[in-house]
């Protein structure tokens, strides 16, 4: 197996080196940035849904700028399955802990101080929980679908 340091200079693969140094550079903003909107989705516009899209566009901007082999590196099929199937019981296991007070979705943590970010009690939990599933699935369907595209393409190519 190539070291990663060799296929990310591997100019054959993904696009050029400046869109690649870019790339690099934003990565980190748009991942912090995406975990800022999951865990403090509480106090300010966002949340599970809109962090969970923010943190898979930047997946995706790693598959477009260096390749699919690279951005299945850091995330591949099963680490993203481990992932969307975590979030969904994550989610579930908090719903069905509200039934411990008498009902679903109950919050079983307390509230807090106004303001503070350990103040909403389970809803935290909550964004967090669908910030891991929304990142996984958008990944895994951006590519299926690349996969899926360039099958259907190579169908058309061969009946021209």
């Amino acid at each position: 197996m190539p070291d990663i340091d060799e296929e990310i200079r591997d100019t054959s693969k993904g696009m050029t080196s400046i869109v690649k140094t870019v790339v690099r550079f934003a990565l980190g903003i748009i991942v912090i940035f995406g975990a800022y909107i999951v865990l403090y989705g509480h106090l300010t516009p966002g949340g599970g849904f809109a962090g969970g899209v923010i943190l898979a566009c930047g997946y995706i901007v790693l598959t477009l700028a260096f390749g699919r082999q690279i951005a299945l590196r850091k995330m591949n099929n099963k680490a993203a399955s481990i992932l969307d199937t975590s979030g969904v019981l994550a989610f579930l296991a908090i719903g069905l802990l509200g039934y411990t007070g008498g009902y679903f979705f109950l919050n079983f943590l307390g509230r807090g101080k106004m303001f503070d970010l350990v103040s909403a009690g389970t809803i935290p939990l909550c964004n967090i929980a669908i910030g891991l599933k929304v990142t996984a699935s958008l990944f895994a369907i951006f590519l299926a679908l690349s996969i899926f595209g360039r099958f259907i393409s190579s169908l058309v190519d061969e009946d021209e």
